[in-house]
């Protein structure tokens, strides 16, 4: 279950996104669960894998503003940097950040259960 002690041992600004919520804790956290649980984090390693670099864009920008809203720093850091190089349409290997991304969501996933 995640409480607002393990989203700070994770790394997120507790402070900053309990802000945004207006100071309540309950919807903080039910916002934080569903932003986890969000389908695009999987469907971000398939379009990485196609290279499609427009849907990457899309998917991994709609994860951006979820993630660093609620504070998710240890989230919202590589999928800000996931999301510059789709922007630019950089050709890459983007399995690894993919990789990572997925790892910190199924981290905080894994606390959540």
């Amino acid at each position: 279950m995640l409480t607002l002690d393990t989203l700070r041992a994770f790394g997120a600004n507790v402070e900053e996104g309990l802000q945004r919520c207006v100071g309540m804790e309950s919807l903080y956290l039910r916002l934080v669960d569903k932003a986890i649980r969000d389908p695009a984090f999987d469907e971000l390693r398939e379009v990485a894998e196609k290279g499609d670099l427009a849907r990457g864009f899309e998917l991994s920008h709609a994860l951006k503003g979820v993630t660093a809203n609620l504070a998710l720093t240890p989230l919202s850091a590589p999928i800000t940097e996931i999301t510059e190089l789709f922007r630019n349409k950089t050709v890459t290997d983007y399995r690894p950040l993919v990789s990572a991304i997925l790892q910190k969501r199924d981290e905080l996933l894994s606390k959540a259960n």
